[in-house]
This record gives C-alpha cells, structure tokens and sequence, in this order.
C-alpha cells in the first residue's frame, strides 16, 4: 500500500472532475479525499496498492470528459489510511 498527493492543472474545476475521481477512486478500492484548490488546480491524496495506484494516476492524467488537463504533479506520501474515498468542499 501507498500514499500520493496528486495536484492536477488545467481547466479541471466546474467540469465534474472530482466526483469522477471519487467514482474512479470506488472502482479501483482507493481510498483518500478530493478538493479544489484557490488557484484552480484539484488536489487528491489517496491509498492503493501500487498498481492500482498507477491506474488511478493514469485517469487523473485525462480526468473525465470535460477536463482539459494541463499538468499532474504527484509524489509519495507516508502511509495514511482512510476509511473512505471522500469530497472535501469548502
């Protein structure tokens, strides 16, 4: 198991982005939180086993339909466990 903290850029706010990374975080058994960022960018922090990590990272890269994804940073994180995949909303 792993931790990540994923930053996506682009035109990723107000395009159904974060639900879908929840859906798409259901689906592969990761669990973490999702929010917007103030400067527009979409910060995820997530657990996985490696490989399904890499599937996840994979669609963040693309995002859902509407997305225009510009940019992805995401790096290793120490392990924290979540019960949960949620939305974080300000």
């Amino acid at each position: 198991m792993l931790t990540v903290s994923i930053t996506i850029s682009g035109k990723v706010q107000g395009v159904w982005y974060r639900q879908s990374a929840k859906e798409q975080a259901q689906q592969l058994g990761i669990t973490g939180q999702v929010r917007n960022e103030p400067d527009g960018s979409v910060y995820i922090i997530a657990t996985g086993t490696k490989e399904k990590m890499d599937q996840f990272i994979n669609w963040c890269k693309k995002g859902p339909p509407k997305a225009r994804v510009t940019n992805i940073d995401f790096k290793e994180l120490p392990l924290q466990q979540f019960t949960h995949f949620t939305i974080e909303r300000f």
